[in-house]
């Protein structure tokens, strides 16, 4: 019988072990715990940063427990821990809905109006503000886009202080590479998860920036930094694509509408004191290709294909795929900017030249029914990048070039100034004047 109630049952910091055990459970159905751990040493902290800590890992609890939620997605939801105010009540419910519209379209089922938290108050504990030293924390995901954030901080002589989630070998390749001090922390879902998964319960994408973007502000109470500067583009906010008039976004938890609820969450639930922006907000795709272009020493070894980041260890991929929406779209991002020879060491094969490719390009272009549900750029970048190749001697006579703008001779009418526009453009964002001026430096 399907369970009718999910409960957030109790959250539990530990400072002696720096872990945070987070307990969730059906009614009538599987409990589950999941445990982080602080792998740093924290800061001792005053009454007011306890007091905020303790905030933050509510935050942690309630984004978290999407992971758990999806398995039967009942459409009530309880806080067993604490009162949850009518505040915190409507921006989870956003998130839930909107952080799993991708998991409910394929599942074929719908969630418009269906998570709704109870809650018992509506006002809000009040926000701890906190005297944290003047450091900018960078969250590293392993691909292109935290090394031009961090680079570009770097090169402006911020203090910067480098985060991660967990130990997949590109994000610790990447810290490596950068030189910087670094809060690492680990995640451990409960292994209940898995099993029901494999015994068919719903599974599906969740929205883990919105998660990891939680742990960061527990880290900026534990670690000591005001500024959390993310690395997501203007093309996270654009959805894969629309039913009912309602978008669908693979990235929403990456998307400038998230940033700006989230970002007000924090202030009003835990701390002003902690600024949360996304520094590459105001770029497109193809403006922080050319950009990571510069960096050669990450070349070998940043990563973005989803097979470096599965769960077990052991089924990792030690290499690009080559045959996945990521690849695709980081190598057709690059191939303007990087020598030919250049780009293929790095995949290790002429993806563009490998005519069974042609359809998931075709896809990135605009060709098919929809974007891919992946971490991409936009329709019109990828179509402005494929049009801008049927110009150039190294690339016009690969396979998948030529196969393309043979079957849509509309990708022709894209002309270089397409390119360099959209490398010009300025996207709106929330990027503070004195971070802008950083990334217009770097440029």
């Amino acid at each position: 019988m399907r369970p009718k109630e999910f409960v957030f049952e109790s959250y539990r910091y530990d400072p002696a072990s720096a872990a945070l055990a987070l307990r969730y459970r059906f009614s009538d159905g599987p409990r589950f715990e999941e445990r982080l751990a602080f792998d740093f040493p924290p800061r001792a902290l005053s009454a007011a940063a306890e007091a905020a800590l303790d905030r933050a890992c509510r935050v942690v609890f309630l984004l978290s427990g999407v992971s758990y939620y999806k398995a039967f997605v009942p459409d009530r939801l309880r806080c067993e821990a604490f009162a949850l105010d009518r505040g915190s009540a409507a921006f989870l419910q956003k998130f839930y809905e909107n952080g799993l519209a991708e998991f409910a379209w394929k599942n074929r089922i719908s969630l418009r109006g269906h998570c709704r938290f109870e809650w018992d108050t509506d006002a809000p504990p009040p926000p701890s503000g906190l005297e944290l030293p003047r450091r900018t924390c960078v969250p590293v995901g392993g691909g292109k886009d935290s090394v031009v954030t961090l680079e570009c901080l770097k090169a402006a002589g911020e203090n910067v202080v480098l985060f991660s989630l967990g130990d997949a070998a590109p994000i610790a390749a990447c810290i490596t590479a950068a030189g910087l001090p670094y809060s690492p922390v680990r995640r451990r879902l409960d292994p209940g998860l898995l099993k029901l998964n494999e015994a068919g319960a719903l599974n599906g994408h969740v929205p883990i920036t919105g998660i990891l973007s939680a742990i960061v502000v527990a880290c900026a109470v534990l670690a000591g930094f005001d500024t959390i500067a993310m690395s997501n583009e203007h093309s996270a906010s654009a959805p894969n694509l629309s039913v009912d008039g309602v978008g669908i976004n693979h990235q929403y938890s990456k998307s400038l509408e998230f940033e700006r609820d989230f970002a007000d969450y924090v202030a009003r639930h835990v701390t002003p004191s902690v600024a949360y922006f996304s520094l590459l907000r105001p770029l497109s795709e193809l403006e922080i290709a050319r950009r990571f272009a510069r960096y050669p020493e990450y070349f070998g070894i940043f990563r973005s294909c989803n097979t470096a980041f599965r769960q077990s260890p052991a089924e990792r991929g030690r290499h690009w795929c080559g045959d996945c929406p990521k690849c695709r779209f980081v190598f057709l991002a690059l191939a303007p900017f990087l020598a030919k020879r250049e780009l293929v060491s790095i995949f290790g094969r002429d993806l563009l030249d490998d005519e069974s490719q042609t359809h998931g390009f075709a896809e990135l272009c605009g060709l098919r029914e929809h974007k891919p549900f992946e971490c991409v750029g936009e329709i019109a970048e990828s179509a402005a990048v494929m049009g801008f190749l049927r110009d150039l001697p190294d690339w016009r006579r690969d396979a998948v070039v030529r196969r393309l703008h043979a079957d849509s001779p509309g990708l022709g009418d894209r002309r270089p100034g397409d390119l360099r526009a959209m490398l010009e453009a300025r996207h709106p964002h929330r990027v503070p004047p004195g971070f802008l001026a950083k990334l217009d430096a770097c440029g």
